[in-house]
């Protein structure tokens, strides 16, 4: 039997397996969703068993696409900063928290105006955030101190699947750091963070490296998949960190611009704590060794353009409104009529931006006229996207952090126009490779290193490498966006200014 690899995408939505043969083409594929619960306001969580099923069910789903196959290794691309607080032998006491929760706002603000928050940095490499693993367990051991008390495994998504695939408990870098209590300079938990968040290292899995085998599926698991028994399960990494390998960004210069609804910034780097990073960058563990990636989130920026074109091209019956394939075929009718700078419309994102990558906040249209069309109006929205990215890069730069090119995925990627304006705006080359479900792949890539299928990541990488769009920037039109760019810095300082008087 020719030999296969799968990769599981456990997101906060839904279980991904793409079962991959050993040129990278997808063998079998399969998703399946899950809810989010929020019992109180600011709250949300998910159920462990829930995730377990899901994972059982894509895979089973997916194995049974391409009978043909032998599984060698599987590992998994996971959300990170959930945790779930279980007994000794990994059993739940409690949902998992998730990395959307907000219970923990009011206490992550005290420490701010505590002068809390650059020690914490320095430590983990991560500014502070409501959702992350410290300020969610310094929360619980104030309002729910029994239920944190009788925790005597506190475990990331990662762990708790992996530890139900094979019996073992372990981490991974990426994975650990959104716990926030990883010392990111020795790649192991940091009793001083520890201490803070009011649990021992001893109750956290262990780092182990990704990539590293970390045992063989139990016989239940492979009888209610399908998967062999002697496939190996692989050390995977957080989805952005396997989506940053199966893209390439591995090197310094690289940097990937994932934008569906929300919009990550994510880059390589060769040291833990690059001189001059700036505040707005989180650093993590790379799926490689030796390798950390940098990664700065503008928030719902792809929500704005979402928002606007459910609005103006619903259709002509608003109780029937046009498919989504419709609307944005007709956005990118109307846009190619449209000019760089909108006829002076700007835009101020609703959802997100640079400095402020919180899910809701005012926006809107600014220097609106009636002369102005609803497709001017979507420009204006793309161009704001453009703006707050290179906004975003002014100070990573500035740092010295080389950013040769960027990497483009998700829904915008797949834009007529989105692309190009990136391009024109910040001055550097888009690239778009053809393909998706990079964290999946990325996944994959480590098991099929892991199970022997390939040397190493990167060679396995350089096999199944697809193709890759290039989108330059123009002169003409960038002369266009350099005016627009310190136009639209002046708007966003008034407006922060007017909001705080």
């Amino acid at each position: 039997m020719d030999p296969g690899i799968l990769g599981l995408d456990v997101g906060t939505s839904s279980t991904k397996a793409l079962l991959f043969d050993a040129t990278g083409a997808i063998r079998g594929e399969a998703r399946v969703a899950y809810p989010l619960a929020t019992p109180r306001p600011g709250w949300v969580e998910q159920d462990p068993e829930t995730l377990w099923q899901a994972l059982l069910r894509a895979a089973q789903d997916a194995i049974a696409q391409a009978p043909g196959l032998q599984v060698r290794g599987l590992a998994m691309a996971a959300q990170s900063g959930s945790l779930l607080l279980a007994d000794e032998m990994g059993r739940p006491l409690a949902p998992f928290i998730t990395w959307m929760d907000g219970r923990s706002a009011a206490l992550v603000a005290r420490w701010r105006a505590e002068g809390r928050e650059p020690r914490i940095r320095a430590l983990s490499g991560w500014s502070l955030h409501p959702g992350l693993g410290l300020p969610t367990l310094a929360w619980l051991g104030e309002e729910m101190p029994a239920l944190l008390g009788r925790a005597r495994r506190i475990l990331s998504v990662n762990d708790f699947l992996a530890h139900r695939l094979t019996g073992r408990f372990a981490t991974n870098p990426s994975n650990a750091a959104g716990l926030q209590l990883l010392d990111v300079s020795t790649g192991d938990w940091s009793p001083e963070l520890c201490a803070l968040a009011g649990v021992s290292p001893e109750r956290l899995s262990p780092v182990r490296p990704s990539g590293q085998v970390m045992g063989r599926l139990l016989p239940e698991v492979a009888q209610a998949t399908g998967l062999p028994q002697k496939a190996v399960v692989v050390n995977g990494g957080h989805d952005q960190a396997c989506t940053a390998l199966a893209l390439g960004i591995t090197q310094p210069g690289r940097f990937l611009l994932a934008c569906g609804t929300a919009w990550v910034l994510t880059g390589a780097t060769d040291r833990p704590d690059p001189p001059g990073l700036p505040a707005t960058l989180d650093v993590s563990g790379h799926v490689l060794p030796h390798r950390w990636t940098v990664s700065q989130s503008l928030g719902g920026l792809g929500a704005s353009l979402e928002w606007w074109v459910a609005q103006a091209w619903q259709g002509t019956d608003p109780a029937r409104p046009a498919p989504r394939e419709a609307r944005f075929a007709a956005l990118d009718r109307e846009l190619a009529g449209t000019r760089p700078g909108s006829r002076g419309l700007f835009f101020l994102p609703m959802t997100g931006g640079h400095r402020d990558p919180s899910t809701s906040r005012a926006g809107g249209f600014l220097g609106l006229g009636l002369e102005h069309s609803r497709g001017e109006m979507a420009r204006a929205i793309l161009e704001s996207g453009a703006y707050e990215l290179a906004w975003a890069l002014d100070p990573v730069q500035a740092a010295g952090l080389p950013v040769e090119a960027l990497w483009m995925v998700g829904g915008g990627a797949r834009s007529a126009f989105w692309p190009a304006i990136l391009a024109d705006v910040t001055g550097l080359a888009i690239h778009l490779p053809q393909g998706e479900h990079w964290p999946a792949l990325g996944a994959a890539l480590l098991a099929g290193a892991g199970s022997g299928l390939f040397p190493s990541p990167e060679q396995g990488l350089a096999q199944v490498q697809g193709p890759v769009r290039t989108v330059a920037p123009d002169a003409e039109r960038s002369a266009v966006y350099r005016e627009g760019f310190v136009r639209y810095q002046e708007i966003v300082r008034r407006c922060r200014k007017e909001a705080r008087e």
